[in-house]
């Protein structure tokens, strides 16, 4: 599965490598930008992140879910309302929330 889409992945690269690398002059700032921001940063996520995303298959040993399932109903659900309730903190102070929530989530297991 990883090679199949990792040569997948290598043939989009070289069928819409020029679209990618289009650069156009920003109007605000009068610099060189991408053209396609939006398309191009997945793309290099994935590129970058490729020795990863089939973790959960190569590493039986490591029990992984397939899913971000359990995280979203779970974890995060949970880390968002409480995030919601304290809606008058900073940025800084949400941050600082979220470390500690998982922190001591983590603790739990």
């Amino acid at each position: 599965m990883k090679k199949n889409f990792s040569e997948k992945l290598i043939i989009w690269d070289i069928k819409y490598k020029l679209f990618l690398d289009e650069k156009t002059i920003s109007s605000t700032t009068s610099k060189l930008q991408y053209t396609h921001p939006r398309i191009r940063s997945p793309y290099r996520s994935l590129m970058s992140n490729l020795p990863y995303l089939f973790t959960y298959k190569n590493r039986k040993d490591m029990k992984i879910n397939n899913t971000t399932n359990s995280l979203e109903g779970g974890v995060f659900s949970h880390m968002k309302n409480m995030i919601s309730l304290h809606r008058g903190l900073s940025k800084n102070m949400k941050l600082k929330l979220v470390d500690y929530y998982l922190i001591n989530y983590y603790k739990k297991l």
